[in-house]
């Protein structure tokens, strides 16, 4: 973690890339079991068939998770005042995540200094899964 300062942050400047490993059955199966989302669409290959997907793909709260991790890799969870996403499209097994950020406004809310972050996943061809935002207060 960086634990960035108020006075060291400027607009523009870019979180360190996150960049997890392809995403696979195994991967899918220990998130399911972790957040309790064991849908069938994200680990059973002949539902997802049904539901007329080509295989299984990621739980949107996973990318999610990929996002906070890579802020969270930044500056402090306790830090975090808020975090929201938009889901743009399916993470299919095989995608490799980056998950990238920069900060895009320094503004004081609720009398703390806080910088607004604008997040992004995207896969190894450059296509967004998840975009979002980040409010994180700095000392």
């Amino acid at each position: 973690m960086t634990n960035p300062s108020f006075e060291s942050v400027a607009i523009g400047d870019t979180l360190p890339m996150l960049t997890l490993p392809p995403v696979d059955r195994k991967m899918l199966a220990l998130f399911a079991g972790a957040s309790g989302d064991h849908h069938p669409i994200h680990i059973d290959l002949d539902y997802a068939r049904r539901a007329g997907m080509p295989d299984v793909f990621a739980h949107g709260m996973l990318g999610m998770a990929w996002l906070g991790r890579l802020i969270t890799g930044w500056a402090p969870q306790s830090q975090l005042r808020a975090f929201n996403v938009r889901f743009q499209g399916i993470t299919h097994l095989g995608n490799v995540v980056n998950c990238t950020g920069r900060v895009v406004e320094k503004l004081e809310v609720a009398g703390e200094r806080c910088v607004r972050i604008e997040v992004q996943s995207t896969n190894q061809f450059g296509q967004t899964k998840i975009a979002g935002e980040a409010l994180v207060a700095l000392h």
